[in-house]
């Protein structure tokens, strides 16, 4: 394996993006006329949350809400309304904030700038560089975990990324990006797409990767993961669970919700109080006084 990753990674370049010509999904954010907002409220819904539950909620965000302007317009508790079952709930709070940010220091346009990007409520590093990329073909190291497992295995010759992102991950997607803007805004979302479908983390499909002959990972006789365990999430009995269903409870009312309707939906007194008071913490509920609460108006 060279010391290099550069002239490893160039040769990746072409077989990546043929594939990706060839087997990209068809989804509504990659249209040609999506435009900027719809491709940041699928950034916002994609993190932590899979295509198909993300294709119906982004469906009917956008159906409602189909410029900045609009959902800048609502109650922030209408948004957290709208998130329904996508879970973390805080960013559709977030993507709220970013809306009227956009409204009131951007015209209500989405900004192509990538340090006013940045600068937007709720949008990070990761955010920043996949909407300027993936809306404005800007040349950006787009980084999530499909991408670091690609990278991982073709570049490094590991079986597995560290669990959390480093500065070497950057690093290492900087340096493997085309030098041509629009050839580094496909590369961005073909690598991406490679990790989802086919570099998987569990049982990668190396038989139909357009890179396997070049993948220091398969060259090396693909080692297995020898790093730390790696813990699958759980939700089951979870704070996180409890918080979903005083959620769920708020989101069907059209008003302010009694304490005895709350306390109904989770048996364990202590787990929903802490729950409770998480959510209104996080300014996803509003206590009206000891006996009533609502989403946030």
């Amino acid at each position: 394996m060279s010391d290099s990753p550069l002239p490893l990674a160039s040769a990746l370049h072409a077989p990546v993006l043929d594939w990706y010509a060839g087997n990209a999904r068809t989804l509504p954010w990659r249209e040609p006329d999506a435009g900027p907002w719809a491709v940041m409220v699928s950034e916002f819904m994609l993190q932590q949350t899979p295509v198909n539950r993300v294709l119906p909620a982004y469906a009917t965000w956008l159906r409602r809400w189909p410029k900045p302007v609009d959902l800048a317009a609502e109650a922030p508790g209408e948004a957290v309304r709208a998130w329904d079952r996508l879970g973390y709930p805080r960013r559709a709070l977030r993507l709220h904030a970013a809306a009227q940010a956009i409204v009131a220091e951007h015209g209500g346009k989405v900004p192509d700038s990538h340090e006013a990007l940045l600068a937007l409520p709720g949008v990070g590093t990761y955010t920043a560089a996949a909407i300027a990329s993936f809306a404005f073909g800007q040349r950006h190291a787009v980084v999530d975990t499909n991408v670091r497992r690609v990278f991982a295995r073709a570049l490094t010759g590991t079986a597995q990324p560290t669990i959390s992102p480093t500065a070497a991950d950057q690093r290492l997607a900087v340096s493997a990006l085309p030098e041509d803007e629009a050839t580094a805004a496909r590369w961005a979302v073909a690598t991406m797409e490679l990790g989802a479908l086919v570099c998987t983390a569990r049982t990668p499909r190396c038989a139909d990767c357009p890179i396997r002959a070049r993948c220091a990972w398969v060259l090396a006789g693909s080692p297995p993961y020898d790093g730390p365990p790696r813990r699958g999430q759980t939700y089951e009995g979870t704070d996180r669970q409890v918080r979903g269903r005083l959620l769920a409870v708020l989101r069907a009312a059209h008003g302010p919700v009694a304490k005895p309707s709350l306390d109904a939906c989770w048996p364990d007194d202590v787990q929903r109080e802490r729950a409770l008071d998480g959510l209104v913490a996080d300014g996803l509920v509003e206590p009206l006084d000891n006996h009533r609460f609502r989403l946030p108006a």
